[in-house]
C-alpha cells in the first residue's frame, strides 16, 4: 500500500513511498557550478541508492539538478532532499572555499503517475545536456547517472 505524505512550504509537495518522484532544484541566484562541484553533487545524489531511495536517473547541470527516484524506507521526501542538498552544499562550499547557502531552499517535485509519463521524464532528463549544447549525446555527459547503465540494473524498482 502506498504511503502518502502531503506538506506545504511555498509550493505544495507530495511524498509517496515506492512511487517515482521527479525532483528539480536550482542553485541559489543561478550560480554556475564548476566541474568538481558537479561531481560532488552527483555523488551525494546517488549515495543512498539502494538503501533509502531507488534512484532511476540523476543529472547535475551547471545551475540545477534533476532527479527521478522512489523512496524505499520510512524517510519522507523532505528528509531525503535535506540530506542530498545539505551534504552536497557543505562539500561543494569546502571545495570552493566559500560559506552560505548553495541551493535554493525549495525543490520542484511531482509524483510520476504512469510508465509512459515516467519514460518521457527520463528522456527529458537525459537529453537536458544535449539541449543545453553541452554535449552531442547523453552518454558523453559525465554528470548523468542512470540506474540501467551506471547502476548496473535493468531500471525497475526492486522487489519488496
Amino acid at each position: 500500500m502506498d504511503k502518502y505524505l502531503f506538506y506545504r512550504r511555498n509550493l505544495p509537495h507530495y511524498s509517496v513511498t515506492e512511487k517515482l518522484t521527479f525532483v528539480t532544484f536550482d542553485t541559489l541566484n543561478g550560480r554556475r557550478l564548476p566541474p568538481g562541484a558537479h561531481t560532488l553533487a552527483l555523488r551525494h545524489a546517488i549515495h543512498e541508492h539502494g538503501s533509502s531511495i531507488w534512484m532511476r536517473v540523476a543529472l547535475v547541470m551547471p545551475d540545477h539538478v534533476h532527479l527521478i527516484f522512489a523512496v524505499l524506507g520510512s524517510l519522507a521526501l523532505p528528509g531525503i532532499m535535506q540530506g542530498i542538498k545539505g551534504v552536497s552544499s557543505r562539500r561543494i562550499n569546502q571545495l570552493l572555499g566559500r560559506k552560505g547557502p548553495l541551493w535554493q531552499d525549495e525543490s520542484f517535485d511531482h509524483v510520476v503517475r504512469n510508465y509512459e509519463w515516467s519514460q518521457r521524464k527520463v528522456d527529458y532528463v537525459c537529453q537536458n545536456p544535449v539541449r543545453a549544447g553541452l554535449v552531442k549525446c547523453p552518454d558523453d555527459y559525465p554528470w548523468l547517472w542512470r540506474s540501467w547503465v551506471e547502476g548496473g540494473d535493468r531500471g525497475s524498482l526492486p522487489a519488496r
